[in-house]
């Protein structure tokens, strides 16, 4: 949760909204429920706030913290702006909608279209994982559609995981939080807003000249299918380099779920990133029942 001092409290005006209560936050930036000045639906609005390195003023100005923070700040803050401007191109039923975006209080705002739902990662902890095999296919393919328009679009979306999934009603699923949003040929080498997240980031994503690609979020999207089976968070991927202990998919519940759909989490999450799906499509067809190709590597950790 966002630190209160950080907080714009309700009744804060901010272009042509009024904050109504905050939602949440994280690492880098709050999140606010707010209306518009003609009372039209209410809307999320996202502010770029990196706790790490930034405080607010006494004028509600977010600024940075400390002399030695600036220029990561001002980066930072950049990339939230080419977030906004990405997601706003970005237009699939299954992809958060990104109204507007605008700056102001030394920072950037993203609108995004509130809609009523359940967090995954909620969903997941109230039923201790066990997720039928018709909702797990009702919400993965739907997402697998959008990721693979935002890899069409030659971006990776690098924080898939359980709690960036939205549920609507009849699991229609909505991917969220594209913060560590990526072009696929730039280096991360001084990305600010890296995230990683034990359990569903892969080796590749940990190591800063780590070849990400179409394939690290997929070992991500696995990972979180092997959440909604088992109800907690995979291993970290260090751990399993140095020793895999994880029990396959394919034999630990086989007596619950079909054969196809354990083989295509176990294939998404292989630990070798030349080992998984190389493109969502790969993975779709798995899900899907067509069988998985002998996989082979040259890849040496």
């Amino acid at each position: 949760m966002a630190n209160p001092a950080n907080v714009l409290p309700p009744g804060t005006r901010l272009d042509t909204f009024t904050i109504e209560s905050v939602l949440g936050g994280g690492g880098f930036s709050i999140v606010y429920l707010a209306t518009p000045d003609d009372d039209s639906e209410a809307v999320i609005i996202k502010e770029y706030m990196p706790s790490s390195m930034a405080i607010r003023d006494s004028n509600m100005s977010v600024i940075p913290s400390a002399e030695q923070h600036k220029d990561r700040f001002a980066h930072g803050r950049r990339l939230f702006f080419q977030e906004a401007s990405t997601l706003t191109t970005l237009k699939h039923p299954n992809i958060v909608n990104v109204i507007n975006f605008f700056r102001g209080n030394g920072t950037v705002y993203m609108v995004m279209q509130y809609e009523e739902g359940v967090n995954m990662q909620a969903y997941i902890k109230k039923h201790k994982g066990n997720l039928s095999e018709p909702f797990i296919k009702a919400v993965f393919l739907p997402l697998l559609d959008g990721l693979q328009m935002i890899h069409s679009k030659g971006l990776l979306h690098l924080d898939i995981k359980p709690s960036n999934i939205h549920l609507r009603s009849g699991a229609n699923p909505l991917l969220l939080d594209f913060g560590a949003v990526h072009e696929m040929m730039q280096t991360r080498q001084f990305q600010p807003n890296q995230v990683i997240t034990p359990g569903f980031s892969p080796i590749e994503q940990l190591d800063p000249g780590g070849y990400v690609g179409p394939w690290t979020d997929i070992y991500a999207i696995g990972a979180t299918m092997r959440a909604c089976l088992e109800g907690i968070s995979p291993p970290n991927s260090p751990e399993r380099r140095e020793k895999d202990d994880l029990r396959p998919a394919a034999s630990a519940f086989r007596k619950s779920y079909s054969s196809h759909l354990l083989e295509a989490v176990d294939w998404a999450m292989e630990v070798d990133p030349m080992l998984r799906p190389q493109s969502v499509d790969k993975l779709i067809e798995a899900l899907n029942g067509k069988k998985i190709q002998e996989k082979k590597s040259l890849f040496r950790f």
